[in-house]
């Protein structure tokens, strides 16, 4: 695969985040077929492609009108992915189904093509089984919506043959993404288990009393969330120890993180934290549509991402 050309892919799943990601090969100059077997997936993708591409305009990752004679649409797993190099599977996380899927499609594939999986809760050395031979399978797991949110974590594993990772990733970069390898089976792989950790005690603050849904989420957006757009935690607290670094940071307040470790909380989704959450998050939005609720973060989110482009690009 030479990711400097463009090449024909194939997103399996023309759900929300199989949507994102067609979008987003079809602005790097990719063909894309596309397989749902729901035909209104078609108007949707259509519908969102429109909204999306004077966005991905903005941020240099599509260029031209529009890409519609580049796209094909299909309600045949086998028919998407013939002649495809690249496969990028996001039909829904039920493993029996998803087994069903690469059943159906491996005989299909070119010997070259790479399938991906956005897979966020399931693991690859189950998703593995689907196949007979998963040497060419990896997971490449987005942040959602993927045609905005740069990051894609990668993994392969024993089974999966030499250099598909890497170039798995030269893929994902060459279309303007940031990726990492997960280099351990974890569930939930990284990214994940950070957010899910941070989520895990907003909820408890709320639970307890602490603060408000609203104010919780006002803290983590309009604090630490604005210093992570721009480096990880643990190179924020290095700039927090000064010009001597994390280690005199941790000196100074490893202590206070045990304690404050040490008395984080542990909620669980019990019908009462359910109903605090979803009430707390109407507090906020109130009957706002969906449509211009994920407007409003897209407009935000193009300019964050503008800043740090052209930041990286320095």
């Amino acid at each position: 695969m030479s990711p400097s050309e463009p090449i024909h892919t194939a997103a399996v799943g023309g759900g929300l985040i199989g949507r994102s990601w067609a979008i987003l090969f079809l602005a790097a100059g990719h063909s894309v077929a596309v397989f749902d077997p729901d035909p209104a997936a078609e108007r949707r993708l259509h519908d969102e492609i429109e909204q999306a591409w004077p966005v991905l305009a903005r941020l240099g990752l599509a260029t031209g009108a529009g890409p519609i004679e580049d796209l094909a649409f299909t309600g045949d797993a086998r028919a998407a992915v013939d002649g495809a190099t690249f496969v990028q599977e996001s039909i829904p996380e039920r493993l029996a189904l998803k087994h069903a899927l690469y059943a159906d499609i491996e005989d299909a594939l070119l010997p070259q093509a790479i399938v991906s999986t956005s897979a966020s809760g399931l693991t690859l050395s189950r998703l593995q089984e689907g196949w007979r031979d998963p040497g060419r399978f990896v997971l490449g797991h987005p942040f959602n919506p993927p045609h905005l949110i740069p990051l894609v974590e990668v993994m392969g594993n024993e089974r999966t043959a030499a250099g598909v990772v890497d170039q798995a990733r030269s893929f994902y970069e060459s279309v303007g993404k940031v990726t990492i390898e997960v280099r351990r089976e974890v569930p939930g792989h990284v990214a994940n288990r950070l957010q899910a950790a941070l989520w895990r005690e907003a909820i408890s603050l709320v639970n307890e009393g602490v603060a408000t849904v609203e104010d919780v989420d006002k803290a983590v957006s309009a604090g630490p969330g604005l210093r992570w757009a721009v480096m990880g935690p643990t190179q924020v607290f290095n700039l927090g120890g000064g010009e001597q670094g994390l280690g005199y940071y941790l000196e100074h307040f490893a202590e206070s993180y045990h304690g404050w470790w040490d008395d984080l909380g542990d909620p669980r989704f019990d019908r009462a934290t359910i109903d605090r959450l979803v009430s707390g998050v109407r507090d906020v939005v109130g009957d706002t549509p969906y449509a211009e609720l994920t407007a409003r973060r897209d407009a935000v989110l193009t300019e964050v991402i503008a800043v740090t482009r052209a930041r990286a690009s320095r």
